[in-house]
């Protein structure tokens, strides 16, 4: 006898037991993520344990930048390793470690910046990613809260009082240590110390993002010269340096008897350094001082 019947579709055919590797790679997928988002926060965890939660917050940029945490190490440690190694020992190499520093590294030091000189930065998030171009693809002077951190730094606390600005690119770096005044001032540009002995206002500036240019002591024989005791800055007609930091060369430049520097203003143009008495005689373009700068690599 016949009996009419249709066989049962059968579970798990081709189909589906093509799915069943796609699944189990997805499972194991996801549980490897969360064990990665799980040992990330115990990182994160155990750093902030240890190092605090505003170093916890710059840990992913510490992670890239080793430059950053020899430096990192070196200030935390700061009053052990000055009563280690010495005062000008410390000092040297806190030098040596700024000139390798990156924005970031600053920042994460603590330091007063651009934006707020007197407290820490309070915007990694932001301050810890990579900096932006600009749409031209210049170079330009950051205040943040921005991506890359500021492009100046101010110590407001410690004994250093360390001062760091870096042109437009972050190429070039001005680190200055004040402590002891304007004729113990110290200042290096891209690692290279410049003028020991001579003194110096507490700032500098960058131009055409190769020349940094800061004031310091003028004649003590200039016919204008007078002094006051207030403040740190000592000279009323004053001389200036403009460090060309692409050739290396200091220029030195010091008033004569009729060039009443007070208040002197510089630019570059076409190849020349200008300098003026002021900001009025720069609008009607009359120098006090020029020289031309030679091309990086020309020679």
């Amino acid at each position: 006898m016949n009996w009419p019947w249709r066989a049962k579709p059968q579970r798990g055919g081709p189909a589906a037991r093509a799915e069943e590797p796609a699944r189990a790679e997805e499972s194991a997928g996801a549980e490897q993520a969360e064990q990665a988002e799980q040992a990330e926060t115990a990182r994160r965890h155990a750093i902030e344990e240890r190092w605090g939660g505003q170093t916890a917050a710059w840990a992913d940029w510490l992670a890239r930048s080793p430059a950053g945490v020899d430096l990192y190490l070196w200030w935390q440690k700061r009053n052990d390793l000055v009563s280690l190694v010495g005062e000008e020992r410390y000092q040297v190499r806190l030098a040596e470690l700024l000139s390798r520093a990156a924005p970031r590294d600053l920042a994460v030091m603590g330091l007063g910046c651009s934006r707020r000189v007197d407290r820490a930065c309070r915007a990694p998030e932001i301050c810890g990613q990579d900096p932006e171009p600009r749409p031209d693809g210049r170079p330009y002077y950051r205040s943040g809260p921005v991506p890359g951190a500021c492009s100046s730094f101010i110590d407001c606390y410690s004994p250093h009082e360390i001062r760091v600005r870096f042109n437009g690119d972050d190429r070039h770096s001005a680190v200055m240590l004040l402590r002891g005044g304007p004729s113990r001032a110290l200042l290096w540009v891209d690692g290279v110390p410049v003028l020991e002995g001579e003194w110096l206002d507490n700032g500098g500036h960058w131009l055409d993002e190769r020349f940094f240019v800061i004031r310091i002591g003028g004649p003590d024989d200039h016919p204008e010269q007078g002094y006051t005791s207030i403040g740190q800055w000592l000279y009323d007609i004053v001389s200036l340096l403009v460090y060309d930091a692409e050739l290396r060369i200091p220029y030195v430049l010091v008033p004569g008897p009729t060039e009443n520097w007070r208040d002197p203003v510089v630019e570059v143009r076409d190849g020349t350094v200008r300098v003026y008495v002021d900001e009025g005689a720069q609008a009607a373009s009359t120098p006090d001082r020029e020289f031309p700068v030679g091309a990086p690599g020309a020679g």
